[in-house]
């Protein structure tokens, strides 16, 4: 049995797990999401919390399995406190700003780049750092990786738009002739 898909998902209090119709709808104080679930999988929401089984031992109903527990999971998470990825800028000109409820980067190209937010995403920008917040994880991970592929952190100086927290590994230049 998948050891992710047989934990039980704690519902904190203000959130309201449904399931009807193969579908979940998850609402809390940020918002309203839904799941489409595979028939193969069955929710079961009892008290406070949410339980993910399987009806049979088929390989499609395994690798279901944890993923629809994670997704429900994510789902809770994000309408309870919301989800946000930090994204920071490294480079001379390298610059972030908010025009309206859009973002505009100036990455080194001979133009400014503008990046719309799709409903439900939220930008802030605090000297160098980006911040792309919202209810729904995947979409903020979307969001965040999209932004990213505008400039990728480059090994040898190291410049691009990257992750908080991620390690960019560094190539030696040229060596000089002795």
């Amino acid at each position: 049995m998948s050891r992710i898909g047989k934990k039980i998902i704690n519902i904190p209090a203000g959130v309201e797990v449904t399931f009807a119709d193969n579908n979940v709808a998850v609402k809390g104080a940020k918002g309203v999401l839904n799941q489409q679930i595979p028939s193969v999988i069955k929710v079961d929401v009892i008290d406070n919390t949410v339980s993910v089984t399987r009806i049979n031992d088929e390989v499609f109903s395994r690798a279901q399995h944890g993923l629809m527990r994670t997704l429900i999971n994510n789902m809770i998470i994000g309408v309870s406190e919301g989800v946000t990825k930090k994204l920071e800028l490294h480079g001379v000109g390298y610059r972030a700003a908010l025009q309206g409820a859009d973002l505009v980067l100036s990455l080194g190209y001979s133009h400014p780049v503008n990046v719309k937010a799709p409903e439900g995403i939220n930008f802030t920008v605090e000297k160098n750092t980006i911040a792309v917040s919202g209810i729904d994880k995947a979409l903020v991970g979307e969001v965040a990786a999209k932004i990213r592929d505008w400039r990728k952190p480059e090994p040898y100086k190291g410049k691009g738009i990257r992750y908080v927290g991620e390690v960019v590994r560094r190539k030696a230049g040229k060596a000089a002739k002795a």
